[in-house]
């Protein structure tokens, strides 16, 4: 695990964070085998600046949690780019009519899935992972749930490596997911972790126009 500073960092925005982030990545830069993604919203601008640095292509790669049914925040799995699917047998072991309900809802959420990725990319199809080099970006990480599910939907996409990068994380989630990849950079992690947005000047939301426009943005560079 690479990790620049256990005291606080203040970025500017998302987009100063993702260029310092760069920096620290030179290794991965201009090797074809590597790709950039971005966990939207928030993840996009800053894997936009770290693609750029690497001079990489850009891809976006959305998450979606499968809720139980009338407990939605409960997890029973997720869904992710590409139609990887990773499943929480624990709590599938607890619901009524488990595997209907695990099937309707990765229907449902297979669907929105499927709707963002047509906004965010347009006309331009997903990436190829296989055997890549992947660089999963987002603008920091609290409880890391989404990562980790992102984690394990990439490796059902065969890549060479997977690696993690953000700006700022909680220590125990940093060191927590140091196990599941194959390398983590992180470029502080304070230890009064309270939010990601404490630690950015600015940190207005991502709006869907912007993530539309830097993807096609990378997309031209390609």
């Amino acid at each position: 695990m690479v990790v620049r500073s256990e005291d606080s960092i203040q970025f500017r925005d998302r987009e100063e964070a993702g260029r310092l982030l760069g920096e620290y990545l030179g290794e991965y830069a201009d090797r074809d085998d590597v790709i950039v993604l971005g966990l939207p919203r928030g993840g996009v601008p800053v894997a936009y600046e770290v693609a750029s640095a690497l001079g990489a292509p850009l891809d976006v790669f959305i998450v979606r949690k499968l809720g139980v049914p009338g407990f939605e925040e409960l997890a029973m799995g997720a869904i992710a780019s590409g139609g990887a699917r990773v499943v929480n047998r624990s709590v599938l072991s607890q619901v009524p009519n488990a595997e209907d309900a695990l099937r309707l809802v990765t229907e449902q959420e297979l669907r929105e899935l499927e709707r963002r990725e047509s906004e965010f990319r347009g006309p331009r199809g997903r990436l190829d992972l296989k055997g890549k080099t992947v660089i999963l970006v987002d603008d920091g990480l609290a409880t890391g749930a989404s990562m980790r599910a992102a984690v394990k939907a990439l490796r059902q996409h065969n890549v060479a490596q997977c690696v993690v990068a953000v700006p700022v994380a909680a220590p125990d989630t940093c060191s927590d997911l140091e196990h599941e990849v194959d390398e983590i950079v992180c470029l502080s992690t304070p230890r009064d972790f309270r939010a990601v947005g404490q630690y950015y000047d600015d940190f207005s939301q991502t709006a869907d126009s912007e993530v539309r426009e830097l993807l096609s943005s990378a997309a031209s560079r390609h």
